[in-house]
């Protein structure tokens, strides 16, 4: 049976006044709050939400201090909640990293009904994937249900040298579709394509006014949001469908009723984070087989000590594909 020391060391957000002060504090058991399943932490990554939990006006923190994290990975310490001392799971979503300890810290202690089974995936893999990875696996099963098919024509996926983008590109490449993969990124032409895009292009051109464009996309998955989805919108084949899952160019939606009325096109919203638990149970299972990612490599790994650095760069925009964290990096 695993015995967990009486200490461990745990990256945390402190509000202080007006701002968030972010710092490696040496935490005890007791402190991890309510949960069945206490996990020994291996792996975690770096995500967008994860960056505003750790800032002043990012509305994502809900307690103070906070470990954030919205995702982890790792082995079962002693048996409880249906699992067994060991046993490698994995956690995401739901208050993790927000109103819950997350995953930035050597152990968690989660409620049994968040907690996933590894079986085919470790945990640094599950993590190299990580809730980016299974947002985008959300987004390309939902594509599959609409029916959307490889021979309909080309997908877009915008955002797409982000963690989310790039793991989407990677995914539908993998099922056979024509991906064009949209990006600011000047120098992920290359990377994109060892991905499996088939054509990289710059960012949607945001600047027309018509209700309607030429038809180009059979579907798209856009983490972006704001301006480029109301053009994905405008540019979708008559059917297509269009999986939204990020809001990084602002709340807003300019557009018009004419996508939905003219052509017939389905804009579709993608929450992991409060997806039920016996569907998030079998996409994973997917990701471990079917589904399973063609590159299973993060961009970058790092340590408890370089996330603050980490998590400043995806804030800005300066991050490519998925950052790992490595709990005892």
């Amino acid at each position: 049976m695993s015995t967990p020391p009486e200490t461990f060391s745990a990256f945390v957000a402190i509000k202080d006044d007006d701002d968030v002060r972010r710092e490696i504090q040496q935490w005890s058991h007791d402190d991890l709050g309510d949960g069945d399943v206490t996990i020994k932490v291996t792996h975690s990554s770096v995500n967008y939400k994860d960056g505003l939990a750790t800032i002043p006006k990012g509305m994502v923190a809900r307690i103070s201090p906070l470990i954030p994290g919205i995702d982890l990975a790792g082995t079962v310490v002693g048996d409880a909640g249906g699992f067994a001392d060991g046993d490698h799971v994995l956690a995401h979503g739901y208050a993790l990293g927000m109103s819950h300890h997350g995953g930035y810290a050597q152990y968690a202690r989660v409620p049994a009904d968040w907690v996933v089974p590894l079986e085919r995936l470790s945990p640094r893999e599950a993590m190299t994937i990580g809730t980016a990875g299974f947002t985008a696996a959300m987004s390309v099963q939902l594509l599959q249900e609409h029916g959307v098919q490889p021979a309909d024509g080309p997908v877009l996926v915008t955002g797409a040298s982000g963690g989310v983008g790039s793991m989407s590109v990677d995914l539908l490449a993998g099922q056979g579709y024509e991906v064009t993969a949209s990006t600011g990124s000047e120098d992920a032409s290359d990377w994109l394509t060892k991905l499996g895009a088939s054509d990289v292009i710059d960012r949607l051109d945001t600047s027309s006014e018509r209700p309607l464009d030429k038809q180009r996309w059979a579907a798209a998955i856009d983490s972006v949001g704001g301006a480029p989805l109301a053009a994905i919108l405008r540019t979708l084949r008559h059917g297509g469908i269009v999986a939204a899952c990020g809001n990084t160019a602002g709340m807003s939606l300019p557009t018009s009723v004419a996508p939905f009325i003219l052509r017939a096109v389905t804009l579709a919203g993608i929450d992991s984070a409060q997806f039920d638990i016996a569907a998030r149970r079998a996409l994973w299972a997917r990701l471990a087989d079917d589904l399973r990612p063609q590159s299973l490599e993060a961009s970058e790994e790092v340590g408890l000590d370089a996330l603050e650095d980490a998590l400043d760069r995806i804030l800005d925009g300066r991050t490519r594909g998925r950052v790992l964290v490595s709990i005892d990096h």
